[in-house]
């Protein structure tokens, strides 16, 4: 807590942070399973789960126990040296993804890194011969300045031209990726769910067409997983989902439970692209992270939670649309990453009632809340965010359709 001399933490925030993700909503100071307290000694149910990170909740005992072991073993040496978590981690997320022997995996630091070495991969895949890069409408894949080439939201690109050429955004229609896709493309991003754009999915088949169309081309086929990936939508990995085999997949967030990772995974010949010297990282790929994240995707597993999320979000789902709300027209999403869609663009002030209420959801965008709790979510964590999910829409609806009916 900030002392009274140096002002409150509000002011603290003000003064000392770049304010990148704009006003911090609250002073959050301890966490245990889906509850947070702030400084005041609030408690909170977190269904946000730091966008989609949290997977085993917060301060999960083997959480908790895999980093005080590995920094009391060995925390960080170069990438001159390999490490028996790292290795560990590496064989383990090529058997969930089904890589297969010729899988390799390259570790970073985040999701938008991952994508950063995926953009490296499909430019090496592609050479002179095939300079143009495919994106979707919608998409999101991090904020430097290679993913934001890859990124559509305009917004976030303008401050930043020109961006790394040759990336085109199409709708995500099958219709447009065959009259798009040619020998001259080097790769095709796509998310299963774009988690940023409203828990909005691809079409059924989508990406079946996309991996028969970027092998009819010649193009990779890079499938962004980082929201998605680590059970949270009731596969291990959302592609699975329709029995696909990728070129790539980017991933982070659920993976580390919380600690910072993030790794992509190539598959057959994409797997050789990325020699000595074409990519790197000081930290990716660290003892400590790849502890902690062995142990996460290990309890994930033994304990059942990628089949928990996908029973558990067919509850949460079931439970928003039994609402009731004026408010809400429709609910999105595959297991415990979920879209409710609203009738006025209030996801705002309906996130903003929730936490004054003691809930934590997030407005993706103005007319789409998401959710996306921790993976060991239960009936009583359901029940209690049913309650204060109700209160939160009834307390925003009339004012909201009043005002949309005016």
């Amino acid at each position: 807590m900030t002392s009274p001399a140096e002002g409150t933490w509000q002011e603290s925030a003000e003064r000392d942070l770049i304010l990148n993700a704009g006003t911090r909503y609250e002073l959050l100071v301890r966490g245990e399973g889906s509850h947070l307290w702030d400084g005041e000694g609030r408690r909170y149910l977190d269904f946000l789960a730091g966008i989609a990170v949290t997977a085993l909740g917060h301060a999960h005992p083997v959480f908790v126990e895999a980093v005080s072991r590995q920094a009391g073993t060995l925390a960080h040496v170069s990438n001159y040296f390999a490490t028996p978590p790292q290795l560990e981690l590496a064989a383990r997320l090529k058997r969930l993804a089904g890589t297969g022997d010729a899988g390799r995996v390259f570790f970073g630091n985040s999701g938008t890194e991952a994508n950063e070495a995926a953009f490296k991969l499909a430019r090496l895949h592609g050479g002179t011969e095939r300079p143009r890069i495919l994106s979707l409408d919608n998409a999101f894949h991090g904020r430097t300045i290679g993913a934001l080439a890859l990124t559509a939201k305009a917004s976030m690109r303008d401050p930043f031209q020109p961006l790394p050429g040759g990336v085109e955004h199409i709708p995500a229609t099958i219709e447009a990726l065959e009259q798009a896709l040619d020998d001259r493309v080097a790769a095709l991003f796509v998310e299963p769910i774009q988690g940023e754009a409203g828990v909005l999915e691809l079409p059924d088949g989508y990406l079946r067409a996309a991996r028969e169309l970027t092998a009819k081309h010649g193009a990779l086929l890079i499938v962004d997983e980082i929201q998605t990936g680590a059970g949270r939508t009731g596969d291990w990995f959302a592609f699975q989902y329709e029995d696909v085999v990728p070129d790539a997949i980017t991933l982070a967030k659920g993976i580390g439970g919380g600690f910072p990772i993030g790794a992509l995974v190539a598959f057959g010949d994409a797997a050789a692209l990325l020699g000595p010297g074409s990519h790197g990282s000081t930290f990716g790929g660290n003892p400590l992270a790849t502890a902690v994240s062995n142990a996460v995707l290990e309890e994930i597993e033994q304990a059942g939670l990628v089949q928990n999320a996908r029973d558990r979000g067919a509850q949460v789902r079931a439970a928003v649309e039994g609402i009731g709300s004026p408010l809400v027209t429709g609910v999105r999403g595959r297991g415990l990453l979920i879209g409710v869609a609203l009738a006025a663009p209030v996801a705002g002030e309906v996130v903003a009632a929730a936490q004054r209420l003691g809930l934590i959801v997030n407005a993706a965008n103005p007319s789409s809340v998401r959710i996306a709790p921790a993976l060991t979510i239960g009936d009583a964590e359901i029940a209690e965010f049913t309650d204060l999910f109700t209160a939160a829409l009834a307390e925003v609806a009339a004012t909201a359709l009043t005002e949309t009916n005016a």
